[in-house]
């Protein structure tokens, strides 16, 4: 049998980058705006920092008459904790947007489905989908579906200056430098500090 050339060795990680402009998450759904589904798995992507695999497991009955401000209740598949989703006003018109295109959909049904067979999307397909967004706006890096997630905590820490104890807490991560890390800002954070005079 062949190995798999994407998945990491035991003990090694694929280190994938979040998209750190908000410039590029514009471009890319910009890219998306014809395609419904595609837009609202990055737009849930990047406004939940839920995992890849629990993503793709959403359901239409989870989501289908919540409004904004609502919530769902997801059970990590690695951690096999309970998450609550909160759904933001972009998530909420995205999934609206994507559910008038799936008239026939029951609420047992996967809400980010491929188009032959109506089964769920696999981790595998949305990374190459992730690849793709980004290529197609010229983005240098390593891209992935966690990029989705990655690029939540980002945005979260460097634009909306969400504190590190709250997104650790979002991560379930063990500590703030494991959060950091995860990140990839700490030594961004620590020179600015530097940077700071008293």
């Amino acid at each position: 049998m062949g190995e798999n050339r994407n998945h990491p060795a035991k003990g090694e990680t694929i280190r994938v980058d979040p998209i750190r402009e908000e410039k590029d998450i514009r471009n890319i759904k910009k890219l998306l705006s014809d395609k419904p589904r595609d837009l609202a798995i990055f737009t849930l992507g990047i406004n939940t920092n839920l995992r890849a695999s629990d993503l793709l497991k959403i359901t239409v009955g989870q989501v289908r008459h919540l409004k904004v401000g609502e919530h769902f209740t997801i059970k990590e598949k690695k951690t096999g904790k309970e998450r609550i989703i909160t759904l933001n006003k972009t998530v909420h018109h995205a999934i609206a947007n994507l559910l008038t295109t799936m008239p026939d959909a029951t609420d047992d049904s996967p809400l980010f489905r491929s188009r032959k067979g109506g089964k769920p999307l696999c981790v595998p397909y949305l990374s190459g989908l992730t690849k793709k967004w980004c290529r197609s706006i010229n983005l240098r890096g390593n891209y992935g579906s966690h990029t989705l997630r990655k690029t939540f905590g980002y945005i979260h820490r460097t634009v909306f200056s969400t504190s590190v104890p709250v997104l650790m807490e979002m991560f379930n991560h063990s500590s703030q430098k494991q959060t950091l890390a995860y990140l990839g800002i700490q030594e961004a954070d620590i020179k600015d500090a530097y940077l700071k005079e008293i």
